[in-house]
Order: structure tokens, then C-alpha cells, then sequence
């Protein structure tokens, strides 16, 4: 099965640690949708007639939208596209932009999946990570999102913030877990070219967290996530058994998906391409019928690095039979030779013919994943 991403671009105002591609709200967004279900219609070729198993609304801010306006969109989506009825839909909110009356109506579509944005429960982490809501906004939209009967709610938590203790996190933990949640996404702040926070640090105004202090928060959150019984399935996701995203685990299984909007991402196995990354190009490009797009062959060495990074970062981990039957003996040796020393190390381990990182493996993830990889010519 397939899955199809749809960026809504709109904010509201720019949070300091964002690089996802986004522009001021618009107050009137008929023809952003009118381009986004034309690109829709034009591509309904791209996934191979392939039952959709996921829609996932991200952003930007797709809660900025009004129900009528995301009814619309799922309904034309599921008119070019052959959508399982027990489709997986996700949507991402802000917490500010709820009030009851929108849950509601938003518990009336085919949304059935809750990604709610509220990255800290600390006020003077918000304010520094220039996010639109409060505490007090999180609390109420987080409520109201399950007493309007959603049952599958994930909230956003960001750690590693400059300022941030280990129990101010605790407390964050603690606090997230007392709503009845069935899954987690925690990310560590980075800090990532272009945005506000990589300008203040080229001014010496900004500064990450040491590395010590990173891997002692990494470890609480597994530590106080596992005691609620939530299953660490990717190294920034924990989940309920039950209820793993299924949208973003089809991208780590790389199971093909659509991606629609500026700037969107689509792979079909063999080749990857990413939309233009402007508003204006996009709907301008769409309506003449000549859509911008970039586009990435991918080579079998490409796949097989994409492979090692994507199963990598997961509970699941690198199948050495699908190495062996899709990369040849070649592919295999390379993969088991250099994994030797990583299992020695305590970084990685071995389940018959799996290879998964361990806790401390996970810590320095993209190190380990980044030497695994064939080397470019």
C-alpha cells in the first residue's frame, strides 16, 4: 500500500527552530487548494493505481485550514485515489488554533489520527522557541482533541532546549503521560541552517546543550516512555502497541508515497522527486500544466545507503536476508563486515538475522549509520 503527504505551507509565525518549508498565512487559501487538487488530479498516475493506506496532512500549519476546507480535500483525494477504508488519516495542529466547536466538526471527516504540536510544557521554552501557544492553549487543545472521542493522538515534544533540566524534561514527560496519548514524538532541538536559532549562533547568541546532558535526557525519555508502556520503535517515535504511525513507518520501510504542495517529497521505489519550494512558482507552474519539480534517480548504491539509513533508526532494524536477496553477496558482506565492530562496541546487536542499534548505538545514530553507508564515487 501507498501513502500520500499533502504540505499545507501556512504559518502563522515562524518558530526559531523550524526549516520546513513555510510562508505567512493567507487569508484566503481557495487557490493554494485549487493548485494542490489539480496537482492531485494530474498525478493520480504516480503511485501505479497502488490502495493508499495513509493520508498525512503536515505543515506549515494544516490546523489553520477549516474543516469544510480539509473535508474538501480528503473527499477529492479519495475520488483520485483508490483510499482504503480503514485508511490511516493524520493531521498536525497547533494547539491555538483549536476551540471546540473545530474539533468537532474536524472528528466528523475521515481524520482519524490527531499530530498535536505542543513541543514543550514549560512557558519560557515556548516563548524562546517563538511558539504561538502557552502551556494553558496545550492543555485545553490537547482535552478537547480527546474528548471529542479521537483515539489516536500523538503529541510533539522537543528536548534538548538551551535551558531545559533533566527534571523540567521529567516534568514534560510526566505531564504528557497523564492524558490518555497512544503515541510520542520526542525530537532533539538541532539546530539547522536558515533558520532563526542558525542565525543566532553564527552571532554568538545561540548555543546547543553539551553532549553529556543530550545523552542523559535521550535516556530518560526511554527510561520514563517504556514505564508508560510506550514501544521505542524509532529513535524520536514511541508508540502504544497498536498505534506506530503507519504513514511515517511506511517512509522508513520505504513503501512508496505521493507528496503534494511545494516542496513536497515522492518516491516510487526507484526515483525521488521534491516539488519547488515556493508558493507561488508552484500554483503558478501547476495551473500552466508544467509542474516544478526536481528529480533523483536512485542507483542501486543510492538505495542501498537510503536502506541503511531509513531501517536503521528503527526497532526493526537492517534485514540481512532482504540486504542479501536485494544487494547481492556484495551487499551483504559489506554491511556484516563493518557491523562487527559496532556489536563489539555495544553499539549495535544481532538478532539472528537482524542487525538493530542498542540504546547507545542510537545516541550517535547518524555517526554510526553515515560509516555503514557504501562511499560515493
Amino acid at each position: 500500500m501507498a501513502g500520500i503527504y499533502i504540505h499545507i505551507p501556512y504559518c502563522r509565525k515562524m518558530c526559531a527552530y523550524c526549516d520546513f518549508y513555510h510562508v505567512m498565512a493567507s487569508s484566503d487559501n481557495s487557490i493554494y487548494i485549487d493548485a494542490l487538487l489539480k496537482e492531485a488530479s494530474t498525478r493520480k498516475d504516480y503511485l501505479g493505481n497502488e490502495v493508499v493506506s495513509t493520508i498525512y496532512l503536515g505543515g506549515g500549519t494544516p490546523s489553520l485550514l477549516t474543516v469544510r476546507e480539509i473535508g474538501r480535500i480528503l473527499h477529492e483525494i479519495e475520488r483520485f485515489y483508490p483510499v482504503d477504508q480503514n485508511s490511516e488519516i493524520t493531521i498536525e495542529i497547533n494547539p491555538d488554533d483549536i476551540n471546540p466547536d473545530y474539533v468537532r466538526e474536524l472528528k466528523e471527516t475521515r481524520v482519524n489520527r490527531v499530530s498535536l504540536g505542543i513541543q514543550s510544557w514549560r512557558d519560557a521554552d515556548l516563548k524562546l522557541l517563538n511558539r504561538r501557544h502557552d502551556s494553558a492553549q496545550a492543555a485545553f487543545a490537547l482535552e478537547e482533541i480527546l474528548k471529542a472521542g479521537f483515539g489516536n493522538v500523538t503529541v510533539d515534544l522537543i528536548y534538548g532546549i538551551p535551558g531545559m533540566t533533566l527534571n523540567d524534561l521529567s516534568s514534560n514527560l510526566d505531564r504528557t503521560f497523564s492524558y490518555n496519548i497512544q503515541h510520542l514524538s520526542a525530537y532533539h532541538l538541532t539546530i539547522e541552517p536558515g533558520t532563526v536559532f542558525w542565525r543566532m549562533k553564527e552571532k554568538g547568541m545561540f548555543s546547543e546543550i553539551d553532549e553529556e546532558e543530550s545523552s542523559s535526557q535521550f535516556n530518560l525519555l526511554i527510561e520514563k516512555a517504556s514505564a508508560e508502556g510506550f514501544v521505542h520503535y524509532e529513535i524520536s517515535n514511541f508508540g502504544r502497541p497498536g498505534y506506530f504511525s503507519i504513514h511515517n513507518s511506511n517512509y522508513w520501510k520505504q513503501v512508496r508515497y505521493l507528496g503534494l504542495g511545494p516542496s513536497a517529497h515522492s518516491f516510487n521505489g526507484y526515483s525521488r522527486q521534491w516539488n519547488v519550494r515556493n508558493v507561488r512558482k508552484y500554483v503558478k507552474s501547476v495551473n500552466s500544466g508544467e509542474l516544478l519539480f526536481e528529480r533523483e534517480e536512485l542507483d542501486k548504491k543510492t538505495r542501498f545507503n537510503e536502506y541503511i539509513m531509513t531501517s536503521l533508526r528503527t526497532m526493526w532494524g537492517i534485514d540481512l536476508d532482504y540486504v542479501e536477496k536485494t544487494f547481492d553477496k556484495e551487499g551483504y558482506d559489506y554491511i556484516v563486515n563493518l557491523a562487527g565492530k559496532y556489536i563489539n562496541y555495544g553499539l549495535m546487536k544481532q538478532d539472528k538475522k537482524t542487525l538493530i542499534l542498542t540504546n547507545q548505538g542510537k545516541m550517535i545514530s547518524d555517526n554510526v549509520i553515515s560509516e555503514l553507508m557504501l562511499p560515493q564515487d
